[in-house]
Parts: structure tokens; C-alpha cells; sequence
């Protein structure tokens, strides 16, 4: 039961059954989606209609008039995805019996050649792949793959979407294959789906089709006349490669990113991989941002040149994280460099568990790190036409988010842990039970207790040792510098990287790993033109923000200045740092003149500024809020 299963390399990841959470951060986010967010995704999706769009392919009404976005039933298949991880993990009958009512109408619209659409292709409708730039059909239907691919991994290969699944890949195959077309959609995602279902049914066409579709992109192949960018926003302008960036349509270029992963990795090809280290090496350092988020435009939801990294125009689309969430997953298991590790966590912790709400039905599809006026409140009966508002809706007029927030917590554990030929690494700390099966046949058990991220304490206790000497490894974050291991008596140091502990286990036995997660100042990169003059505020792996809703009476959040030379202090979940506001009277500073020798100097009084975890902001209500905040001159 494993989102990934690749079927080479020396790091293989948990399944979902094998990492069990107790409470804590990553166990009760898990449990609203079980609880509120799975149901409220498909009633939004009743509701609006789109549904009962299989519903009229299947009985032949479809016409001009159907609801949604051309890409609508791919929300319906990342819901299904979510609900056959959900039954698989927890057994829970309501998710399966959702699943199967879902099935059977995606399964009745599905046409005799294994085409399955409900914008193009019938009565009233354009012709199938009339519109291969903007249409979506592939990347609906590379949903509908993985989708599959989570029950076949949960249910087994004989379940009907499954069939469904393997008919509609069959029909790309044939459709796209070296004697079909030779176009390529303007969303990658078919090539995820294919490599991922290739593996899991042992297809080896489906794997070929996948990179066939990979080495299709960047000859300018996609018109792209109804885009600013032009090329560049579908990845068709440098083959991939060739591409020294991640560039373009953020989700679109990630997604392409993940199944070029899945291709190089399966057909053992070491350049097209060593091509993806260096484009997010290079994505990394100079187009992403704090939180870990990934686009700076709005213009085209994409990337922007390098240390182009604005606080207030920040895009940082939800999407996008869960997307780097999945390169970075890949490139570790085919590399077991821990950076990608990193990014998760700081990409897990402050943008996926940023966009629901506390009640997990409302959520954000764009993240900020800088709102300048509190947003309105949502209108809870109908979508929000605004991706980039300030408050959480319930849903959106295109609503990929929910339903992709929804698969992706409900795999949370197919994230965190690999076992090795020896060994069994912890990547993700949450408390819980861990039993991974090792390369060489043996089983490592342990429990692991911990307040993480609250607290940097985490004790792992043998439950179930191998015979013989084996390793285990402990992640420490980059920022962790100070981390001290305990193990077997002993106290040393543990370095940003791994923490290993390579000997025979005894039942019972403690080893704890603490980490420093007290809040420090973080500085930009001098070259980020747009945050100079600022620092932020990190504590473990979150990064925290200033709220109005905390500031004194009429004090503006763009008033507010800091004191760098004063260290930021915690105060429960929040933490508290010098500064001052300065009143809204204060006069600006004149052109020309130097700060510090502006009228307003004198009117600005002391403040300790409250500062609460980001992906809690806007909890309490509509605010502004900021991340990076001016030092004092």
C-alpha cells in the first residue's frame, strides 16, 4: 500500500499500513479528513453537478450546457484516489462503499474503446482531443491512473476501476503511441499515472507510453497564443532534459517532474535523473520560497525568475506543494539525499497543512506570505470565483486543491519512513507505530513517542528487533544544528543529515534524538530584492507570522518594525519578538531622504510582536498577516 513503489533503487517506502499515527499533529489533520474532509468534497461535487456529468454521458444527454471546468472529473478521481487510501489503511467500510458508488458511475460513462470524459467526445460536445493545449483530457485521465493505482495497491488488480483504469490506458496507448498522434496535453499528469500503473500492474507499455510522452515535451509541440508566457507555461519550450529550471505553470511543471522521475528511475536512466537533481537544486535555492511554496506569479500560477521571490505576490498554490511533495519524495527514494527529505517537511508543515481549516471544510488555494487586508468572509453556499483571497472557502470554482489535499493526507505515512537493504530510516517525526520490512527479509519494529513539532524530543523504542546487527536512521533537519543523540548509554552530537545507529537492537531500548526547536531569526538571501531589509521567524520546522488580529488597537500590520538584535522568545505556540508600530499618523519618509531621518522618527512606540505558526494563520478570522518583517533602521 505504497503511493510509490518503484521497482528499483536502494530506498523503498513504507506502505500506508506499515506507519500507524497516535495524536498528534499529523494523526488529528489525518483524522479530519477522514471525518469531514472526504464527505464535504463529494457533496460540493453532487451539488454542482459534477457527478451527474458521467451520469449523462452514460445515458447520452450531454450537451453544451455541462457543469464545471473541462477538468472537473479529475477532482472526482483524486476523491476516489483519497477514498481507496482511506479504506485501505483504516478498513473503514463508509470509505469503501463511497468508492464503490463512485466506481460504477465513473465505470457506466466510460466509452467501448476506453476513451472516459465527460467535456469532449460526445453529443454536444467538441471533439476528443480538439483542444490538447488547454482540454485536460490526458491529465484527467492521468487521475483517473492513480486513482487506480491506490485500490489495485489496496483492493488488488481484479477491482472495477481497476478494469476501468486499464482500459482507458490501453486507449492512450493506442491513441498516442508511436503509430497514433504525436501530441502531448498542455497539463502533464497522464505521465505520473502511466509510469505509476505500469508498475503496478507489471504493464510495461504503459511505462513506454510514459516516457514517450516525456521526451515529447519542449519542441513546441503546444500552441500557446492563449497564455502570456507562451511555451514556456506547459514545459514545451527545452526538452526536459535539457531545462536548467523548474519554469512555467508551477503544478504543471512539478507534475511533469514526477513522472519524468518515474521514468528515469524504471528505465535506469541516469541522466534524465541527474537532469531533475539539478533543476531542483537550482529551484530550490532561487525559486522558492520560505514555506517551501513553489510559484511567485499569478500571472499563469507559475514560477518567476531566479530571486524573484515577492512576500505580498506570492502564489504558492496548494497544488504546487503537493506537487513538490511528490518530486521530492522520487528523487529521494532514487538518491537517499536527505535534502529532499528536508523540503518535504518544511513544504508538509507550511503549505499542506497551511490551506484546511481546523474543521476541514474550508481550505486556501493560494498561500501568500504576505496579506495586506484582511479578506471577506466566504460565502458558504457558493464557490469562490478567487483562488488568491485571504480566507479559507469552502470550495472554489476550480477546486483542485480539496480533493488533492484530500489523497494526500490520506497517504501521509507513504511519506515518511524507507526501509533499506539493512536498515529502516524515519524521515518524518509523528508519533506512532512503525514495522518495516528490511531488503534482506528481516522486520524492524519501533514505536516512536514524540510532541513533534511542539516538541523536539523524539524517543524511539525497540518493539521488534532483528536478530543481528542492523541500522537505523534518524533525519536531522538542516536548521537542527545542536541536535544531540542518546543511544546505548552514550550522548554525541548528531550533525544535519542522518543520525545512525548501526548495531544489534534490544527490545525495549530508547534512543532519542533531540532536536533544537527553540525560534530563530532567518534572513533572506541578499539577492531577493523584494525582502531585503527583513527577517522572519522560524521555530523547528514552522515558519510563523505576525497577524493583525494581534496587534494593538489601530496599529496597521504594515507599520510593524523589528529589533534583529533582540532573539525572539516562545511563548507557548507563539513567540514573541521586539519591535515597534508605527502609528498610522506617522508622516513617510521623504525621496531622498536616508531611514531613520524621515518625520515619522519619534512617533513609532515599543511593541512586543506576536507571532503564531503559519498554517494556523486566519483561524481567529479574517486578518492581515505577514511572514517577513522590517527590521528596525
Amino acid at each position: 500500500m505504497r503511493p510509490v513503489d518503484p521497482a528499483r533503487g536502494g530506498h523503498r517506502p513504507l506502505g500506508l499500513d506499515e506507519y500507524t499515527l497516535a495524536p498528534g499533529f499529523w494523526e488529528e489533520r489525518q483524522r479530519t479528513n477522514t471525518d469531514a474532509t472526504l464527505a464535504h468534497c463529494e457533496e460540493w461535487m453532487e451539488r454542482l453537478g459534477w457527478l451527474a456529468n458521467f451520469d449523462r454521458v452514460a445515458e447520452g444527454t450531454t450537451g453544451p450546457d455541462r457543469p464545471g471546468w473541462c477538468f472537473s472529473d479529475s477532482e472526482v478521481y483524486k476523491l476516489m484516489e483519497a477514498l481507496a487510501w482511506e479504506h485501505g489503511r483504516t478498513g473503514d467500510p463508509g470509505a469503501d462503499t463511497a468508492l464503490r458508488r463512485l466506481t460504477e458511475r465513473v465505470a457506466r460513462a466510460q466509452d467501448p474503446d476506453g476513451y472516459l470524459n465527460t467535456c469532449y467526445g460526445h453529443g454536444g460536445q467538441e471533439p476528443r482531443y480538439s483542444d490538447l493545449e488547454h482540454g485536460h483530457e490526458l491529465y484527467c485521465t492521468g487521475h483517473l491512473l492513480q486513482a487506480a493505482v491506490a485500490r489495485a495497491r489496496t483492493a488488488g488488480p481484479a477491482d472495477p476501476l481497476v478494469q476501468v483504469a486499464r482500459r482507458a490506458a490501453d486507449h492512450v496507448c493506442a491513441a498516442f503511441g508511436p503509430d497514433g498522434s504525436q501530441g502531448l496535453c498542455g497539463h502533464p499528469e497522464i505521465e505520473v499515472g502511466l509510469a505509476e500503473l505500469g508498475r503496478a500492474l507489471g504493464e510495461e507499455r504503459y511505462l513506454e507510453q510514459a516516457r514517450i510522452f516525456v521526451e515529447r515535451r519542449g519542441h513546441g509541440t503546444l500552441r500557446g497564443e492563449r497564455v502570456p508566457s507562451g511555451s514556456p507555461y506547459f514545459q514545451d519550450d527545452v526538452p526536459v532534459r535539457e531545462a536548467r529550471a523548474w519554469r512555467g505553470h508551477a503544478v504543471r511543471a512539478l507534475y511533469l517532474a514526477a513522472g519524468a522521475a518515474d521514468v528515469a528511475v524504471e528505465t535506469g536512466d541516469a541522466g534524465l535523473l541527474a537532469a531533475l537533481e539539478r533543476q531542483w537544486e537550482h529551484t530550490v535555492a532561487r525559486r522558492t520560497h520560505l514555506t517551501g511554496g513553489m510559484g511567485s506569479r499569478h500571472q499563469d500560477e507559475g514560477f518567476g525568475e531566479d530571486w524573484e521571490l515577492p512576500a505580498d505576490r506570492a502564489y504558492c498554490e496548494t497544488c504546487a506543494g503537493i506537487a513538490s511533495v511528490m518530486v521530492s519524495w522520487r528523487l529521494y527514494l532514487a538518491t537517499g539525499d536527505v535534502r529532499y527529505a528536508d523540503l518535504i517537511e518544511r513544504t508538509l508543515f507550511n503549505v499542506v497543512a497551511v490551506s484546511p481549516s481546523t474543521d476541514g471544510r474550508a481550505f486556501f488555494y493560494a498561500n501568500p506570505l504576505h496579506q495586506r487586508t484582511a479578506g471577506g468572509a466566504p460565502d458558504g453556499e457558493a464557490p469562490s470565483p478567487r483562488a488568491e483571497s485571504g480566507v479559507r472557502a469552502p470550495w472554489f470554482d476550480v477546486s483542485c486543491c480539496p480533493t488533492n489535499l484530500a489523497r494526500t493526507l490520506a497517504s501521509w505515512q507513504g511519506y515518511a519512513a524507507s526501509a533499506e537493504e539493512h536498515g529502516l530510516t524515519l524521515l518524518q517525526y509523528a508519533a506512532g507505530t512503525v514495522r518495516g520490512p528490511l531488503g534482506d527479509g528481516r522486520t524492524l519494529g519501533v514505536e516512536v513517542a514524540t510532541g513533534y513539532p511542539d516538541d523536539g524530543l523524539v524517543t524511539v523504542r525497540v518493539t521488534e528487533p532483528p536478530p543481528g546487527p542492523v541500522v537505523l536512521r534518524l533525519r536531522v533537519p538542516s536548521w537542527a544544528r545542536g541536535a544531540v543523540l542518546e543511544e546505548a548509554g552514550r550522548t554525541r552530537e548528531a550533525a544535519p543529515g542522518f543520525a545512525v545507529v548501526e548495531r544489534e537492537l534490544v527490545r525495549g531500548e530508547e534512543i532519542r534524538l533531540r532536536l533544537p526547536v527553540e525560534p530563530r531569526l532567518t534572513r533572506p538571501d541578499p539577492r531577493i530584492d523584494a525582502l531585503r531589509g527583513c527577517v522572519a521567524v522560524e521555530r523547528g520546522p514552522l515558519v510563523y507570522c505576525a497577524e493583525s488580529v494581534d496587534l494593538p488597537a489601530g496599529a496597521d500590520l504594515d507599520g510593524v518594525v523589528v529589533d534583529p538584535t533582540v532573539p525572539p522568545v516562545r511563548d507557548g505556540d507563539r513567540v514573541r519578538l521586539s519591535g515597534a508600530v508605527l502609528p498610522p499618523d506617522a508622516a513617510p519618509w521623504p525621496y531622498g531622504a536616508a531611514p531613520g531621518q524621515g518625520p515619522e522618527q519619534g512617533k513609532s512606540g515599543p511593541v512586543e510582536a506576536v507571532l503564531t505558526p503559519y498554517h494556523s494563520w486566519a483561524e481567529r478570522g479574517p486578518t492581515a498577516m505577514r511572514v517577513w518583517l522590517p527590521v528596525l533602521s
